[in-house]
């Protein structure tokens, strides 16, 4: 099904997993203490600047030891450090007193009219697609997190409403819109360009904001503008991704596909996610290699960096990929891209073995992020005593770098903007794997959580996805997060799971779906679809 995953080892080597929701705890009670000390601490600040809906704000710095002040943070790193916190069981509503969530209605408005919810305080769109639609996509799931939290619900139909006015005032007279552009100008109803590059899969992050909102107010006019979106996507022949946004494109196609009976291309989205073969970013992808002895398959970021400097004038030409040194991974990109691929398999079960098989190399190489897996030479902060849980991460891993392999670093030292590679706008998306890995009993086989980042889905039992890396079947238990179940249903097999002494077995080199069933469960099927007591355990039983 994903072509680049086959390209990836069953068990990875070496093998080591760390426990993310621990890093993903530990992570939030560093960079929310107010009273942490030594060098660059405390990390979190009070921001009263006006704007917003009126509230206080807070910030934090998105790279260690960064400016900070009244526009110094981002939404992209203090709004996914909130909802990967809640991802971990977090109430951030009131922890020890502070509605940190109610602090994000900073970004709401500025000057943009009407108003968004922007990376920035005080900001406007225009500038780059994935920086305005991301923060959105962010707001939208602690919007269905905190469905009676401050004015996130307000929030999320007004912005929803301008999303759409955008994808109408891009559409044509062939009713598809035309997202390939830098951006799009709300005051003046056009698209921004400026000769250097585009952000087509801007698409996809629109048609996931404007499904959700359908979702949640069963308005056809989002569900429209969804599908035109799509549209927009599935014909082209090139490539579109950029940053981040492809996969929710990819999760909405597969989710309309199951809930609502379309037929959009999910394994062409899919593996342009993968591939690396973007039109508009050459070699954005998933990473499938081994650098300098370690397994780094499944990591996100560019297959073809090498560190040129493009950004210098009259740089280059230079040669775009570097057999011993391209590869540039992000801590941000991959813990990002399991929010949409993880769910998916829910509606279409066919990717289970190849998604749960990718999140088995992407959590185990993850921790190549981070400190305290390299030795000095191989990182380019040495200088940096790692905090005692090693939670704040590089903004990333190059394949190559001053001899060493890998070698942890970021942009600021290499592009001269900063003197500290250490991000906390990567490291804020660690909540992503803290809150759907578990490790089991078995060494190689996880359980993700495939309703932990499903926003405004449908009433579900409980749904987890298992990759056996093994050669031979395996024995696991199951733990159902304090739900009792009296059967298992795989969802990728369409029959009840095999149990053993109370374990599941998850067969060899294969993935077993699993959804947890009630004692006495009444198991239903109706137009393609199995039900349990009313709620759909799998979209598609005749594939």
């Amino acid at each position: 099904m994903i072509r680049k995953v086959k390209q990836m080892p069953d068990m990875p080597q070496p093998y080591a997993m760390r426990n993310w929701k621990q890093v993903a705890t530990a992570y939030d009670r560093l960079v929310f203490d107010a009273e942490a000390t030594g060098d660059f601490f405390p990390l979190v600040w009070r921001d009263d600047t006006p704007g917003g809906t009126g509230k206080p704000a807070f910030g934090l710095p998105s790279y260690l030891g960064g400016r900070r002040g009244e526009n110094a943070h981002e939404a992209i790193n203090t709004a996914t450090a909130v909802l990967g916190a809640t991802l971990c069981g977090i109430d951030k509503s009131n922890q020890n007193g502070v509605n940190w969530v109610e602090m994000l209605e900073c970004y709401y408005g500025g000057e943009q009219a009407p108003p968004l919810f922007l990376n920035r305080r005080n900001g406007r769109a225009g500038s780059t697609f994935w920086y305005e639609i991301y923060p959105h996509a962010l707001m939208y799931a602690l919007t269905d997190l905190y469905p009676d939290t401050g004015n996130l619900d307000m929030m999320m139909r007004s912005t929803a409403d301008q999303w759409l006015e955008a994808c109408n005032k891009l559409t044509g007279e062939d009713g598809v819109p035309d997202f390939d552009h830098l951006s799009f100008d709300f005051d003046t109803g056009k698209p921004v360009d400026n000769g250097r590059w585009r952000e087509p899969d801007a698409a996809a992050g629109v048609a996931w904001l404007l499904y959700m909102a359908y979702k949640r107010w069963n308005d056809g006019g989002y569900l429209d503008g969804a599908r035109r979106c799509l549209a927009f996507l599935e014909r082209r022949g090139a490539n579109p991704f950029y940053e981040v946004l492809l996969p929710f494109g990819a999760c909405v196609a597969a989710r309309m596909n199951a809930e609502l009976g379309d037929a959009h291309s999910v394994d062409k989205l899919v593996n342009w996610v993968f591939d690396g073969d973007s039109e508009c970013r050459p070699g954005w992808g998933v990473i499938a290699d081994n650098w300098g002895g370690y397994d780094c398959y499944g990591l996100a970021g560019s297959i073809t960096d090498w560190g040129q400097r493009w950004d210098a004038e009259g740089a280059g030409p230079w040669k775009p990929f570097d057999g011993e040194r391209s590869g540039y991974a992000f801590t941000a990109n991959t813990f990002a891209l399991a929010w949409p691929l993880v769910p998916l398999v829910r509606y279409d079960s066919r990717f289970a073995p190849d998604i749960g098989k990718w999140m088995l190399n992407a959590a185990s190489a993850a921790r190549l992020f981070y400190p305290g897996a390299h030795s000095g030479k191989a990182q380019s902060c040495a200088f940096y005593k790692p905090d005692a849980d090693d939670v704040i991460a590089y903004e990333g891993l190059r394949k190559w770098w001053d001899h060493q392999s890998p070698y942890a670093t970021g942009d600021p030292i290499r592009y001269s903007w900063g003197a500290i590679d250490l991000g906390l706008y990567g490291s804020s998306h660690v909540g992503i794997f803290g809150g759907m890995i578990e490790q089991t009993d078995v060494e190689g086989i996880l359980q993700l959580d495939c309703l932990r980042t499903d926003f405004f889905r449908e009433a579900a039992h409980p749904t987890y996805l298992y990759y056996n890396p093994h050669d031979e079947e395996q024995a696991v238990t199951i733990d159902g997060g304090g739900n009792d179940f009296g059967a298992v249903y795989d969802a990728y097999a369409h029959r009840l799971a095999t149990l053993r002494s109370s374990k599941l077995i998850v067969p060899a080199r294969s993935a077993v779906l699993a959804v947890l069933l009630p004692e006495g469960a009444d198991v239903e099927e109706s137009d393609g679809k199995r039900h349990c007591n009313g709620i759909v355990i799998d979209y598609n039983t005749r594939a």
